[in-house]
């Protein structure tokens, strides 16, 4: 697809034309990754964190925040959950919380693969080579680490970084793939200041990466930080908006230039438009459900931002209830770990089912 024509469906408002393009969306998927909906388990294990992001509202400075770690126990009880609910992945995440020592999570990995025979994805922000390379060798087999944003300017505007000397999310995600990881990576729509020039170079980016992963969400600030407080509206003459239907333009745009890829209709565009968001996502390209399965003493406390959508048993559906959901909109329940066709088509070291075999 040309840049032209990725800004020209950015620019898109004819509702009709919309509908073509969500149609194309869904038979590149359905060429590509077929008719499954797979469940990924989302456990948040910890919400302290060291970065300052001026959005989220799991940064370093927000005091209000009650800060958790959740125990190994109550972690392995959330993945085993997850077998049970029919997911083939579980994907732990966190905020960049230095806390969570290498050595515990290669434990923890390790115990999980051994228990459940999931795959693990790992969410866990900017981290160490070295710690990467052993959550590889302990077994986990994807890791999602979202660019946000291609343009550099806007990223240190609302992201402020860590040290300016480390690696960047662009080499990380590099670096990931060269030690045999499912790589995923996103981006956010309606960043203020984000034209829709900047959102073709994030898709172009998005291509370019030839991700196995690929999250995309509206931006929704959290009250309790700088844009949040300030309010985030923009005077950009070409500002991007963060409403449902710019960001299903992008997912859309995401599967038509990544069609191998999974790509997840995300709990934020349902915080956003409702579960009618939630169900268009899977109509425009998206093939991933991730339900949450943060026990409830800590769900309110993983607050990115307020008012999240709940989804899967947090939410209160069943197993049953999933499938029904799923199959309701013409498609059916994946089975087994749902790994992107990317992934075999690349060699490949241990996966959590060799950790679980041995």
């Amino acid at each position: 697809m040309r840049r032209d024509e990725i800004s020209a469906w950015l620019r898109e408002t004819d509702r009709s034309r919309l509908e073509q393009l969500w149609r194309q969306a869904d038979e590149v998927r359905r060429q590509n990754v077929g008719d499954e909906v797979h469940l990924r388990g989302l456990i948040e294990i910890s919400n302290h964190c060291v970065r300052e992001c001026h959005y989220c509202g799991l940064r370093g400075p927000n005091r209000r925040l009650p800060r958790y770690r959740m125990t190994a126990a109550e972690i392995l009880a959330c993945a085993r959950q997850a077998r049970a609910l029919g997911c083939g992945t579980v994907v732990l995440q966190s905020g960049e919380d230095p806390g969570l020592r290498a050595e515990w999570i290669a434990d923890l990995v390790r115990n999980i693969c051994v228990a459940t025979g999931l795959a693990v994805t790992l969410s866990l922000g900017e981290r160490d080579f070295a710690e990467l390379a052993a959550w590889r060798e302990a077994g986990a087999s994807r890791y999602l680490l979202k660019f946000e944003t291609s343009n550099r300017a806007l990223l240190n505007r609302i992201h402020p970084p860590r040290d300016p000397q480390r690696p960047d999310r662009f080499a990380i995600l590099r670096h990931l793939r060269g030690l045999g990881y499912e790589i995923g990576s996103g981006i956010m729509v309606g960043i203020p200041g984000q034209s829709r020039e900047d959102l073709t170079d994030d898709l172009l980016c998005i291509q370019a990466l030839e991700l196995d992963m690929v999250a995309v969400g509206p931006f929704i600030p959290h009250p309790q930080t700088p844009l949040g407080a300030a309010g985030s509206a923009s005077d950009h003459p070409d500002q991007v908006p963060n409403d449902p239907v710019t960001t299903c333009k992008v997912l859309a745009l995401a599967r038509l230039l990544a069609p191998l890829a999974n790509i997840p209709s995300t709990t934020a565009l349902a915080t956003i438009g409702g579960t009618s968001a939630r169900e268009l996502g899977l109509r425009c390209g998206a093939n991933v459900l991730m339900p949450s399965l943060t026990p409830a003493r800590y769900r309110s406390s993983y607050e990115i931002y307020p008012d999240r959508a709940s989804f899967g048993t947090s939410g209160g559906l069943s197993r049953a209830e999933l499938e029904n959901r799923i199959q309701s909109l013409g498609r059916r329940p994946g089975v087994g770990r749902g790994d992107s066709p990317n992934y075999h088509r690349r060699p490949r070291g241990q996966t959590c089912h060799d950790v679980a075999a041995g």
